[in-house]
């Protein structure tokens, strides 16, 4: 059955009062936070922008939809299937801006509809939101953390590739690059990828683009990074030094023999807090207590 649009949308602007004694409870009442939030974030009218090039004739649209699955992951549901348990509740209608929410044919058939610059767009508002707040909190130092992720598939889904996968061996997967702030624990930006991806493919005109964001977002403000092993390389470092960018990377010495002999070799040390310090020989590295940090001299 089609409904019109009078019988799907609604507009709701009043944060509702949770009321024991009438009983009609919703399990999901902490949803009343987010209304208020979406309110002042604007989020449903930001995400409405980043799709208004797209022409669709779906009565939802594909910022309802992508807000959608926004609460669906707030909610702590994964599959699509899944917004069966929360169909016809009024808060989680309200919060949408519906009266009835679609079905999981609908929501495929919208999500088939967006295209490479919607999702650039999307990207741009999510990394908005979260430098606003960065800004918001004036840290004198950011530190963005890089690492890889392994997101399994069932079937053949567009991009993805057997790789690299520790829990599901042979099954075909993504391998975006996430970029953490770790002052806050959030997801600046993320690098898309097919499983068969090495750490380091794309990461370096990703990272550099990331710094770039917070720099001219956040002036004054020292940047510094966190890696592993995966991106030790010489150019990433040049590019590090290159940025004005503090960084600490994990040295893959299996792949560097002669730098751990050398390492192990020195008889002087300096600790990073600015004092020197000098250790006998016979004092192992794999000895050194792990809440210090030394670089070689």
């Amino acid at each position: 059955m089609k409904f019109s649009k009078q019988a799907i949308r609604a507009r709701f602007h009043k944060i509702p009062e949770v009321r024991f004694e009438d009983q009609q409870l919703t399990s999901f009442g902490g949803l009343v936070v987010f209304q208020a939030l979406f309110q002042l974030l604007e989020l449903p009218s930001r995400l409405k922008r980043c799709f208004q090039h797209l022409r669709t004739t779906s009565i939802f649209g594909v910022h309802r939809i992508v807000l959608l699955l926004i609460v669906h992951l707030l909610l702590g549901f994964r599959r699509l299937r899944e917004v069966d348990y929360y169909r016809d509740d009024p808060l989680v209608q309200r919060l949408l801006g519906l009266r009835r929410l679609p079905d999981v044919a609908t929501i495929s058939r919208t999500l088939k509809d967006m295209d490479r610059t919607g999702v650039e767009h999307l990207r741009q508002l999510t990394r908005g939101l979260v430098i606003e707040g960065l800004q918001r909190e004036a840290f004198p130092r950011l530190t963005l953390d890089f690492d890889g992720s392994v997101l399994s598939t069932k079937g053949h889904a567009e991009g993805t590739a057997v790789g690299f996968n520790p829990r599901k061996k042979g099954s075909r997967s993504y391998y975006p690059l996430f970029c953490t702030v770790a002052q806050t624990g959030q997801f600046l930006d993320v690098l898309h990828r097919p499983g068969s991806t090495h750490d380091s493919n794309g990461a370096h005109d990703f990272m550099m683009a990331c710094f770039d964001h917070l720099r001219s977002a956040c002036p004054g403000t020292l940047l510094e990074s966190r890696m592993d092993s995966a991106f030790f390389d010489q150019k990433l470092l040049n590019l590090m030094d290159l940025y004005g960018v503090a960084c600490t990377v994990s040295v893959p010495f299996e792949r560097l023999p002669a730098l751990k002999k050398i390492i192990e070799s020195r008889l002087r040390w300096r600790h990073l807090g600015g004092e020197w310090s000098y250790f006998e020989s016979d004092w192992k590295p794999e000895s050194w207590p792990a809440v210090y940090r030394f670089i070689s001299i």
